[in-house]
């Protein structure tokens, strides 16, 4: 088994796609990502080094069937953080939203998995600037960075890769891989 486990929540299946340009960027570090309505507590206690990926869907929400997708996401899901303890284990998060059409609630979902997870007593890291990015409002930002990677497909989509690949050299770093 590797040592990083990736986790993410859909509905189009661009966070999907992000969360697999991470684990190929991390190699043989990181297992294969899994969707996070197939996964079990057991299977993310597992991993001493966890990575969560989320879009943001509508105004500000987690994936999941009150959001109308097809299937359950992270919000059936984050209830079972309120009885994890993932205290001893790194967490890194990322998010995708679009800061033109959603200025108002960028990357919101972000900042909601962030609440949930950094009440298990893991430790954060991958923290990314706000430089680049132009909105309103986001749940997302901490001080002067957001809490996770931003990825925005939808108006900066020629970014995607160097933000990416800048990130993963970062967490590599911030987790001891």
């Amino acid at each position: 088994m590797a040592q990083v486990g990736i986790f993410f929540g859909t509905d189009t299946g661009s966070t999907r796609k992000i969360a697999k340009q991470i684990q190929k960027q991390l190699g043989d570090l990181a297992d294969k990502p899994k969707n996070i309505n197939r996964t079990t507590v057991e299977e993310i206690l597992a991993y001493d080094f966890l990575i969560f990926g989320t879009p943001t869907l509508g105004e500000g929400k987690l994936p999941g069937l009150a959001c109308d997708c097809e299937d359950e996401s992270w919000d059936e899901f984050v209830p079972n953080f309120n009885e994890m303890d993932l205290s001893g284990k790194t967490v890194a998060l990322f998010g995708l939203g679009d800061q033109v059409g959603y200025a108002n609630e960028f990357v919101d979902g972000l900042g909601e998995l962030y609440d949930y997870v950094a009440n298990t007593g893991a430790a954060m890291v991958g923290f990314w600037p706000l430089e680049g990015y132009d909105f309103v409002s986001s749940n997302a930002v901490d001080g002067d960075e957001f809490v996770g990677l931003v990825i925005d497909k939808d108006n900066q989509s020629s970014m995607t890769d160097q933000r990416v690949s800048g990130w993963v050299e970062q967490i590599k770093a911030e987790m001891g891989l």
